[in-house]
């Protein structure tokens, strides 16, 4: 996992806090928490999702070195001092490969359950492309994705189930919402039918 501190550190210029959750029968998740850009955004990567390969709970046979690996990048703006406790809920979802058998990919909803932070109108995020590139990794693993995850209030949520991904990005779009602000609101959504 020090290959994935490696990776990402350089990008924000500087030494992240980490933050770490142990997890009952598995191995910490670390999250490290980048405040300190002068852009007003806090960055969080997890550490550790990517520490083995995901695999689909119902395969017979499972392959210990081969098979996607990811982990998460969530970014928000720094608008109110208790948006950092959403480390752990970050930790969480990263352990969901490990604890439910879950496959991290792209436009996958992962619901946290309960508000991201005290306060949070966000119950979900919403996983995407980053900006950050892939690690890659010694032959034959396969290299470590970044996924963005995006909060999403129960309504967006239920959208995303409804209509797909692309449609609440685009309703994003033709909103203005910038969803890395902790403070907004649900975007407004058409019918589903």
């Amino acid at each position: 996992m020090e290959a994935v501190r490696a990776h990402v550190s350089p990008r924000w210029g500087g030494a992240p806090v980490t933050a770490s959750r142990t997890f009952l029968g598995l191995e910490p998740v670390d999250v490290l928490l980048f405040g300190h850009a002068s852009d007003g955004l806090l960055r969080l990567v997890s550490v550790g999702c990517a520490r083995h390969p995901m695999t689909d709970p119902t395969a017979a046979l499972t392959d210990p070195v081969r098979g996607p690996r990811a982990e998460l990048v969530l970014t928000l703006r720094l608008a109110h001092p208790s948006v950092t406790d959403v480390w752990k809920t970050l930790a969480v979802l990263a352990a969901a490969p490990a604890v439910e058998g879950v496959v991290l990919t792209t436009d996958a909803l992962l619901d946290a359950g309960e508000p991201l932070w005290p306060g949070a109108p966000f119950t979900a995020v919403l996983l995407g492309e980053s900006d950050v590139e892939d690690l890659p990794l010694a032959e034959p693993m396969d290299p470590v994705r970044f996924l963005a995850a995006v909060p999403v209030t129960a309504t967006e949520a239920a959208w995303v189930r409804l209509r797909g991904a692309d449609a609440l990005r685009e309703a994003w779009a033709e909103a203005g919402i910038d969803v890395r602000d902790p403070t907004r609101t649900a975007a407004t959504l058409g019918p589903a039918g």
